[in-house]
């Protein structure tokens, strides 16, 4: 089974990495280098996330249609491609929105969107995979070796990306972009390899399938799915939406290079590494809730000290709420991943990780907005943009206590006693879809 983890790391690793150099580097240099809107660079980097309703019916198809004697990997390999195409032709398109904005837009929309589609198919496939391959009390031990590898991942490509773009020039930033994604292509085939056991001979009939309304009363109808579901919507768009504007404060506020805010993103990783295996050993001890409140908690006080550096105009502080940041996300991704694996059903795997893989897609997207739209509206309004980023971190912190009073709430037993039992309209849903 190690073996078998560390694959599905290594696709793990391979997704993410395609998302450094956008969400790291490229929001930066259009940002401030290129002086575009934070607005249109969040309506660039959201517009991915506009594809996450095909999660849930992506995962429902792979649950229930293997290709060639596989269920996952085909959707798997797609995503990882697309993800690739994405990233090598972003920078291309950041360049060509500067010279020509309409062609520009166009190609934008190409990019950012290939690789959102990409990810979409990918990642609610290899969660499946994950949950098909781990029983459930070795789910914790396997999201923990999955997001180790892709930390470590993070945190390499960022040391690498900060090597590569230094001098800062067009053609550095397009080099280093291509080879990420060739890098990272290479990593996500090793991981695939003899990762999931070919069936041939499954007989699937072609008319079962998930109406969009079964697949929707699947969450709604478990009033504890319901509250997982909006707390992790609440929770990501704290955590993910800091992401466009994290390394374009640091070069407002602290006047850094384009080398040093991409190394943020390495002292990011570094942190969420350590509280990862923190994490791993913590679910052994004690309740995941518990360590999720921790992490939620540990973010919260990164929030208000990345904000306040901006009031002290103090670097010192700002790396501080940059690794408690690290940390919280750290603790919260392990207890949160391992109380998503669980609130699933053996029948249902594909539908309720595709609902929890569009939970993140639709939180990056809002997130995203939020902070961009907010950002750009209220440096107009104080004439003062690092008074902007500070409202902006401000209100992801109270997002972020908000979804630790929801949390309180969740109780993954009633979830198991409901789902366990099939309501009259799930029946009646199922009939007439045969």
């Amino acid at each position: 089974m190690l073996l078998k983890r560390v694959q599905l790391g290594l696709i793990h690793l391979a997704v993410a990495m395609t998302l450094v150099p956008i969400n790291s580097t490229l929001n930066r240099v259009m940002i401030k280098e290129l002086a575009f809107s934070a607005t249109l660079v969040a309506i660039l980097a959201s517009l991915p996330y506009l594809f996450s309703p095909i999660q849930v019916l992506i995962g429902s198809i792979s649950d229930r249609h293997p290709i060639f004697g596989w269920r996952r990997t085909p959707y798997i390999a797609i995503g990882l491609i697309f993800c690739v195409l994405g990233v090598v032709l972003s920078p291309f398109a950041a360049f060509v929105l500067y010279e020509n904005f309409i062609l520009g837009l166009l190609f934008g929309l190409f990019a950012f969107g290939a690789w959102g589609m990409g990810f979409n198919f990918a990642t609610v496939a290899y969660f499946s995979l994950a949950t098909d391959l781990s029983g459930e009390k070795e789910r914790g031990r396997t999201i923990s070796v999955m997001f180790f590898m892709m930390i470590i991942g993070i945190i390499s490509t960022s040391l690498l990306l900060s090597r590569l773009v230094d001098p800062y020039s067009p053609e550095a930033l397009i080099r280093s972009f291509l080879i990420v994604g060739v890098i990272a292509l290479f990593l996500g085939i090793l991981g695939l390899i003899n990762l999931e056991k070919r069936s041939l001979g499954i007989h699937v009939q072609q008319e079962e399938r998930y109406s969009w309304k079964f697949l929707a009363n699947s969450i709604l109808e478990n009033k504890q799915a319901t509250i997982f579901f909006l707390y992790l919507i609440i929770l990501l768009i704290a955590l993910l939406g800091q992401d466009i504007l994290l390394e374009p404060y640091g070069a407002e506020a602290f006047g850094m290079a384009v080398t040093d805010t991409t190394r943020i993103t390495s002292i990011w990783g570094a942190f969420t590494l350590l509280t990862l295996i923190l994490a791993g050993y913590l679910e052994r001890k004690t309740s995941k809730q518990l360590i999720a409140f921790w992490g939620g908690g540990t973010a919260l006080l990164g929030f208000i000290l990345i904000a306040a550096s901006g009031i002290l105009l103090n670097s010192t502080v700002f790396y501080l709420g940059v690794i408690l940041l690290g940390g919280g996300t750290g603790l919260s991704t392990v207890s949160n991943l391992s109380l998503m694996l669980d609130m699933t059903t053996a029948t249902k795997v594909g539908l309720f990780i595709g609902a929890w893989g569009m939970a993140n897609a639709v939180s990056r997207l809002f997130g995203s907005l939020l902070s961009g739209v907010v950002r750009d509206v209220l440096t107009r309004v104080f004439q003062d943009p690092v008074l902007a980023y500070v409202s902006v971190f401000s209100i992801l912190a109270l997002l972020l206590l908000i979804s630790l009073i929801i949390l309180r709430r969740i109780d993954v037993r009633a979830f198991r006693r409901k789902a366990e039992t099939i309501s009259m309209g799930e029946k009646a849903a199922m009939a007439g879809d045969l």
